[in-house]
């Protein structure tokens, strides 16, 4: 049995293919609306401070994809989604959006 759960990582070349692609999942930017407003690649904006009080934004059943500057909130944001929401696929944009590139 895991002591803790494995977060899913995706890179920014997997994310720009699933985009032009079409795939269907959701894409979360978990930092503050300021931060949002400056700089965002699209997708809801939940920040983490109110992540329980809007994590019925949550689009339970196709993959949900966090990010946040470099990539530490967004982990923190799927601990504790996971709980809430064990069956979804979340994943964790590798280094965030200081190595998001298109």
């Amino acid at each position: 049995m895991k002591s803790s759960m494995e977060i899913r990582e995706i890179s920014q070349e997997q994310l720009a293919g699933w985009m032009k692609e079409g795939k269907e999942f959701q894409l979360i930017d978990v930092r503050e609306e300021r931060e949002h407003l400056q700089h965002n690649i699209g997708g809801d904006l939940i920040p983490l401070s109110e992540l329980n009080r809007l994590s019925h934004k949550i689009q339970a059943g196709k993959p949900v994809v966090l990010y946040c500057r470099k990539g530490i909130r967004s982990r923190i944001a799927i601990q504790r989604l996971h709980s809430k929401f064990p069956d979804t696929e979340f994943y964790n944009l590798t280094s965030g959006l200081m190595g998001f590139r298109i």
